[in-house]
This record gives structure tokens, C-alpha cells and sequence, in this order.
């Protein structure tokens, strides 16, 4: 079972605390910063690398002075220039470079998928009874791009994910 802010399933997942707009009196562009901060320490300040390919971003178009890739893990909606602050998101930045880098560690499930013609890598962290989060990797020839990453509210949302994972599963053991 997984929970919340640094506690553990068995003796291998430690996870950052959520970040909370309450932490922040309410005060939005305050915790958007702080948020930013993570993300910059995670993704552009450091180097990570899955599966030994290094991880780099999508910076163009800078939004505000902030990476494309950081309003994909932040904010949701269909229409790129219309999409909105996603709290849920915004909560776990931090759980996203702990994913990429122990996915393998921890026994995350992890499965190929095409999605708009690109090549895609779910990595999915289930939670016992709460949200699912999971983030999707963009692979190019010579590294990685991370996407986006996302929680899974709602079950119809888990079981099309499980449903994907279970089609790949076939398709390997094929």
C-alpha cells in the first residue's frame, strides 16, 4: 500500500510530500513559483537519464519564462492554449523524477503505446483506495522527452490504463 509524503511501500518507495496551496496561505502565485522551483530542480537543473538515455524538455515554446514540458505536468486540458492549473498535478511534481528514475526499482508497471503518431512509455504508480499517478515519456531517437503526468481520478480511468497494460502483456509474451 502506498501512501502519502514520504512513506513507503515495503522498503523501496519513498515518495517527496505533496506540495499544498494551503502551505502557501492560498497565495497562488507564490505556489506556482514553488512548484516551478521543483520542477527546475528535477528537470533542468539536473541531468536524469532513464534507461541511460538522458532526458531532456520541450522548451519552445517558453510559456512566462517556463519550460513547454513544466505547463504539461501542471495543467490539463485538450486545447494547448486554453489548458488550466491542475492542483492534483501541480501537488506531485515532485513524484515525477523519483518515477522515471526508480520505475524499475519499484515495480511500476510500464508499457509502450503510440499516441499521435509518437512513440509513448506509460509508467503508472498504482495506489491502493486513492489517485493512480502516471507519467508519460516521449521517445526520440537519442533521448527521452518527458510529456506529461497525470493522476488517474476516477476507475473507468484505471481500468482503460489496465486494459492497455494488460493488451502490451499479450503482445509480449505473443
Amino acid at each position: 500500500m502506498f501512501l502519502y509524503g514520504g512513506v513507503k511501500m515495503g522498503d523501496k518507495l519513498k515518495l517527496p510530500n505533496l506540495i499544498i496551496l494551503e502551505s502557501f496561505n492560498g497565495v497562488f502565485q507564490a505556489y506556482f513559483e514553488a512548484v516551478y522551483e521543483i520542477f527546475k530542480r528535477d528537470f533542468v537543473d539536473s541531468k536524469p537519464v532513464f534507461n541511460k538515455k538522458q532526458l531532456r524538455l520541450k522548451t519552445h515554446p517558453l510559456i512566462d519564462g517556463k519550460e513547454y514540458t513544466f505547463y504539461h505536468f501542471t495543467h490539463s486540458g485538450d486545447i494547448e492554449n486554453e489548458r488550466l492549473p491542475d492542483f492534483r498535478r501541480m501537488e506531485r511534481i515532485g513524484w515525477a523524477k523519483p518515477v522515471i528514475e526508480e520505475y524499475n526499482n519499484w515495480g511500476l508497471k510500464i508499457w509502450p503505446q503510440i499516441r499521435n503518431g509518437k512513440d509513448r512509455l506509460c509508467i503508472w504508480l498504482e495506489f491502493e483506495n486513492d489517485l493512480d499517478y502516471i507519467v508519460i515519456l516521449d521517445v526520440r531517437t537519442n533521448y527521452i522527452l518527458p510529456w506529461t503526468a497525470f493522476v488517474l481520478e476516477y476507475e473507468h480511468e484505471k481500468r482503460k490504463k489496465q486494459k492497455e497494460y494488460e493488451a502490451y502483456l499479450k503482445t509480449r509474451t505473443a
